[in-house]
């Protein structure tokens, strides 16, 4: 293989990797939609993939029309993390892994990285496709409050990304309502069944878009509150966060914002809820 890759190539392969490890099935469709090429120039690119980069980490699949990850599939220019794949979701790619050798401007950056969960890829690939073909699947998972593994059938919708962890917006046959399921937290082997009514649409919560005010403590100075309002480019001390309202409590743990004390010190929260009622209702 000739290193460096051209960006754009390399950027290609990456895809076919994250794509096939972590959907199980990946098409010429794949890269046609994500970086704007033709069919042929796809096919191309995966075979080229496949005879430079790792022969034996792709098979052809006739009855998917596409190609599935091997058994003994080894991630050559990724990680293999899932973090990789749910951030392609999210169009927050995380490059700094495979180019941290090039010269690209990263030497003298430094992120923060939160540690990851741990995610099963067999899983992540039934919740994908699941919520894809609006089917119902079968598979335990560990919740907080029995701390005991339970069967449970979701119908998972939407995949839902947070600084601190992923999880699946999902209806549960359980308790009979749309929750949300740490993708952490499941287990065993999944098992996919026949096709639901309680998709995405049906999840009303979901569907409600609220506006989270954000306005800087009463209780810092004039000046102090100004530099806040400028940090978040606030209009008229007030900055408007339109939001799902499930999501409402995890955008406030990213702000570092507890809803239920008030620090001691106004400098060490600096910013407040500005129209807690109207929100309350949505928190954990």
């Amino acid at each position: 293989m000739n290193w460096p890759l051209r960006w754009d190539l390399l950027m290609r392969y990456r895809l076919i990797e994250i794509v096939a490890y972590w959907e199980g099935r990946l098409t010429t469709n794949h890269l046609c939609n994500s970086f704007g090429i033709g069919r042929q120039q796809a096919s191309k690119d995966i075979n080229a993939y496949l005879l430079d980069i790792a022969p034996s980490n792709l098979l052809y699949d006739k009855y998917l029309k596409g190609y599935i990850p091997s058994k003994n599939f080894a991630p050559k220019l990724t990680t293999g993390t899932a973090d990789e794949y749910l951030h392609v979701l999210s169009r927050n790619k995380d490059i700094v892994h495979t180019f941290q050798g090039l010269d690209l401007g990263f030497a003298h950056t430094e992120m923060l990285q939160v540690p990851l969960r741990r995610i099963d890829p067999v899983i992540l690939r039934s919740l994908v496709q699941a919520s894809r073909e609006h089917k119902r699947v079968d598979l335990s998972y560990i919740s907080m409050t029995s701390g005991i593994e339970e069967d449970r059938i979701i119908v998972p919708h939407t995949l839902v990304c947070t600084p601190l962890r992923w999880h699946v917006r999902a209806y549960c046959e359980k308790h009979r309502d749309f929750r949300d399921f740490v993708l952490s937290r499941f287990r065993g082997n999944p098992e996919i069944l026949n096709e639901s009514k309680f998709t995405g649409e049906a999840d009303k919560i979901w569907n409600k878009e609220i506006t989270l005010k954000i306005v800087p403590d009463s209780r810092l100075g004039e000046a102090q509150q100004e530099i806040i309002a400028r940090d978040f480019d606030m209009k008229n001390r007030c900055l408007d966060i339109k939001i799902r309202a499930p999501l409402v409590a995890y955008m406030l743990q990213a702000l570092n914002i507890d809803p239920h004390k008030q620090e001691i010190h106004p400098e060490a929260q600096q910013i407040v809820i500005g129209n807690f009622r109207e929100i309350e209702h949505y928190l954990f």
